[in-house]
């Protein structure tokens, strides 16, 4: 079902009426409309295209899912599409709910692709928007879009960071536990990628909304539009970051795992250079001649001491050299 909310002179006049009404609200120069709708089909869109002279290709790409982000200009209207995100904080999954936005000069259309983006939260931004600030029409509608995008945004920048720094925690562990934390690791480079996917082209959508010809942004507008695009630059820059930082903790992670085997090398190769000595003495008492010492009380009491002697002595090289 359709929600609806016309807007006259910056002031909220009607909502929830029937989608058939629209053209009725629109005949007034003094209205702005704004329509929602949830996984419509073509046949949902084809009265309202009609209405508002969408283009066909607009109101394909507004169906189809796993469009790019990005804003395609059309002669009398403008498509946004666009990603809300949000991250869990225990698991470290990111959910992506992709949003379709038809954008005229009295009037926005968002295409939820599903029920899991919050248009009630972009609804109350609205509602607790400044006073004044609605009698911008589409650009005021626009604009609360926008920022509870970009806010999901930076706070899905900040979860995965947190996750991050626990995955830095773990590799440093005494005693680490590698495929949990190659898995941990895995999860969150999937998480990072699908995250940049949203987040990186929201920087070309916002320049190009608060570009002159497309007179969505009056002076009125103007420094709360820069306030997102500081924050899309500010989300966007902290995701690269975070791709460099994700990408150092798990070279870390290799580098350790090298040097605790190499480190477990060495005390097994001071170990078997220790037990090689009583095995070199006494194969060379096993000999089938004559010896110092042979069928001698002495002989014995000589070999056994020399291996003693020569164990302690290479263990301690070992350990003064921290071999061991």
């Amino acid at each position: 079902m359709a929600r609806t909310r016309v807007y006259r002179n910056g002031v909220l006049d009607a909502e929830d009426f029937p989608v058939a009404d629209v053209s009725d609200h629109l005949a007034d120069a003094a209205a702005t409309v704004w329509l929602d709708f949830c996984a419509p089909t073509a046949e949902d869109l084809a009265a309202i295209s009609e209405e508002l002279g969408l283009h066909e290709l607009a109101v394909e790409g507004a169906i189809h899912t796993q469009e790019r982000a990005k804003l395609e200009c059309f002669r009398t209207h403008s498509l946004l599409t666009a990603y809300a995100v949000r991250m869990n904080p225990q698991t470290g999954h990111l959910r992506t709910s992709e949003l379709a936005a038809f954008i005229t000069d009295r009037a926005l259309v968002t295409v939820r692709k599903d029920e899991h983006f919050d248009i009630d939260a972009v609804v109350h931004r609205w509602d607790t928007a400044p006073e004044g600030l609605a009698k911008s029409g589409a650009g005021f509608l626009l604009h609360g879009l926008l920022d509870y995008i970009v806010d999901g945004h930076f706070e899905a920048a900040q979860v995965l960071d947190d996750q991050i720094e626990a995955l830095e925690d773990l590799v440093f562990d005494d005693k680490p536990d590698h495929d949990a934390l190659q898995r941990r690791s895995l999860h969150l480079r999937k998480s990072l990628v699908r995250m940049r996917r949203a987040v990186v082209p929201m920087r070309e959508v916002l320049n190009t909304v608060a570009r002159p010809d497309m007179r969505l942004v009056d002076e009125t507008l103007a420094p709360y539009f820069h306030d997102v695009q500081d924050h899309v630059l500010r989300a966007s820059e902290w995701t690269e970051s975070l791709r460099d930082l994700i990408t150092t903790v798990r070279e870390t992670q290799l580098n350790l795992q090298g040097h605790r085997l190499n480190m477990i090398m060495k005390k097994v190769t001071g170990w078997a250079a220790i037990i090689a000595v009583p095995t070199a003495i006494t194969g060379f008492y096993g000999q089938n001649v004559p010896y110092p010492g042979a069928q001698q009380p002495w002989g014995f009491w000589v070999s056994a001491s020399a291996t003693v002697v020569l164990c302690i002595a290479i263990y301690a090289l070992f350990k003064k050299r921290d071999w061991l």
